[in-house]
């Protein structure tokens, strides 16, 4: 058996797909390393949405292959999506189920022992300082609180890779600076982390590579090193590859 260390958290190799007539991702080929902190940009419908949907398992895709962890997500997909935390961009937990209850849905559906459960949950809302608000429907919390809870529940059933579309859309300064703290905690333990963001400062301050992506296309992939020093910043650099990209 390969030991999980000795293999790539994500190999994506031409990568197709369409909507009807549209083409959305166009022979994407990317690679993520077990235990990188990885940012993936793009303009909007860029297919930044679509590929992580293809990842999951939310939307079928046309052409190519995709393994999570050595698991093909289309012929093992029960093993490849235990693998993957998804927070998405949209708020798409039941607003009138308490915290607890959300998170404790999602441990049964990947098949968590109660036992194993409670002790999760618990260890989840200290973490995320939802302890005070485990008891409130998800309507009626803040959206900061929205943003915690839908993370706690990505990582419930303790995934090796964890995506994040948008994590911190919405939510205040402060708010998106905790979120930070949480997610280089979760990067020191050893996780895998996807990371797609407008706030370009956040994927400069987290993330050592960077992909961008612009009409289903590969259009940059940068270390660190490459987006920031001298007078460069992310910002100025993804604003040079998009503008060229598009002819501006």
């Amino acid at each position: 058996m390969v030991e999980l260390g000795t293999m790539k958290a994500l190999e994506i190799t031409g990568l197709h797909k369409t909507y009807g007539k549209t083409l959305a991702v166009d022979g994407l080929d990317l690679t993520v390393e077990r235990g990188a902190f990885f940012g993936l940009l793009g303009p909007n419908g860029a297919g930044k949405s679509t590929t992580i949907k293809c990842i999951t398992g939310i939307a079928q895709f046309t052409g190519g292959s995709i393994k999570v962890f050595d698991h093909d997500v289309r012929s093992d997909y029960q093993a490849a999506r235990t693998q993957v935390g998804l927070s998405p961009q949209e708020f798409n937990a039941d607003i009138f189920a308490p915290a607890e209850k959300i998170l404790d849905f999602v441990g049964g559906y990947y098949g968590m022992k109660a036992k194993d459960r409670r002790a999760k949950i618990e260890e989840l809302l200290d973490l995320f300082g939802l302890q005070d608000h485990r008891k409130k429907p998800f309507g009626q919390l803040s959206g900061g609180l929205k943003r915690r809870l839908i993370l706690a529940r990505a990582l419930m059933h303790d995934p090796n890779l964890i995506i994040l579309d948008e994590p911190t859309a919405g939510i205040d300064v402060e708010q998106r600076h905790a979120l930070w703290g949480y997610l280089k905690d979760l990067h020191k333990a050893g996780k895998t982390i996807i990371l797609t963001s407008h706030y370009l400062e956040e994927v400069e301050a987290l993330c050592s590579r960077v992909v961008v992506i612009d009409k289903g296309k590969q259009i940059a992939d940068m270390q660190k090193s490459e987006f920031t020093g001298g007078d460069d910043n992310l910002e100025k650099v993804y604003l040079r590859l998009t503008r060229k990209e598009r002819g501006v």
